[in-house]
């Protein structure tokens, strides 16, 4: 498989939106490309160019700064099915929890229903049955070092989406999250794990690269992100708690207010 990460607003709300590609067939999907002015016209000329053959637009969940290029992008590629959750404009599929879509020759798309930053969230695990990788998009569900805020949801439901469903998936499966806030996500995670190892690696690597999506995997957030981390004793203890839902709530008020 083949993922382009193109930035978006970097210096406002720093998203992602992804270009996906099945390597053998050319066949892609553009998962989030929310503000077009950034992204139509590069996916626009791999499309043209044959680098990619573009097959869906898709959405992790339905805020404006990801699926708020719906329609343009329905307007240039205006026979694509656009997959997501209920809530995002122009959706034409929803995959239930669990459902396998394809994608090219090679590449098997396991949608998985995160309800809690909205109850439309989807994450996207993807297999490369050629090559062996792994690979998960998880828009505001899972950042790296953090977790989205629960507007639509509650720590129980973030609890389950990171610990029980996400946690589930192979370590080496490589995240792409809707976001890049590592670098504020380790300047809280230091004030719960001073002093853990993967934490330090983790901000320097942050100091010395402006970019962290596709660099670490599902197995690196277990390490170093509290969130997937509510059963470990150092991040109980900062929290007053061995209820994992608990722990949950606890660590994102905190986050909140930094």
């Amino acid at each position: 498989m083949k993922v382009r990460s193109l930035e978006m607003q970097p210096e406002e709300t720093q998203n992602y939106c992804y270009v996906l590609t099945d390597d053998a067939s050319k066949k892609s999907w553009v998962i989030d490309p929310a503000f077009p002015k950034w992204v139509l016209a590069d996916v626009e000329k791999l499309d043209k160019s044959g680098d990619i053959d573009l097959a869906a637009i898709v959405n992790t969940h339905h805020h404006w700064d990801h699926s708020g290029g719906n329609e343009d992008f329905k307007s240039v590629f205006s026979n694509l099915p656009i997959i997501a959750g209920k809530d995002s404009p122009d959706v034409t599929q929803t995959p239930k929890h669990g459902e396998q879509l394809k994608l090219g020759e090679n590449l098997k798309i396991t949608a998985l229903h995160t309800p809690c930053h909205t109850q439309d969230s989807i994450c996207y695990f993807v297999e490369d049955s050629k090559t062996g990788e792994r690979a998960v998009f998880t828009g505001d569900t899972l950042f790296v070092a953090g977790c989205g805020r629960f507007f639509e949801g509650t720590p129980e439901e973030m609890n389950k989406a990171l610990n029980d469903v996400l946690a589930k998936l192979p370590d080496d499966t490589v995240v792409y999250p809707g976001h890049e806030y590592t670098k504020s996500n380790v300047k809280f995670v230091k004030t719960i794990l001073p002093n853990n190892e993967a934490v330090n690696k983790l901000a320097h690597f942050c100091d010395n690269n402006k970019i962290t999506t596709g660099v670490f995997t599902i197995g690196d957030e277990k390490k170093h992100n509290p969130f997937m981390m509510v059963s470990d004793p150092a991040v109980e203890e900062v929290c007053g708690s061995t209820d994992p839902v608990k722990v949950m709530e606890v660590l994102r008020e905190r986050k909140n207010k930094l």
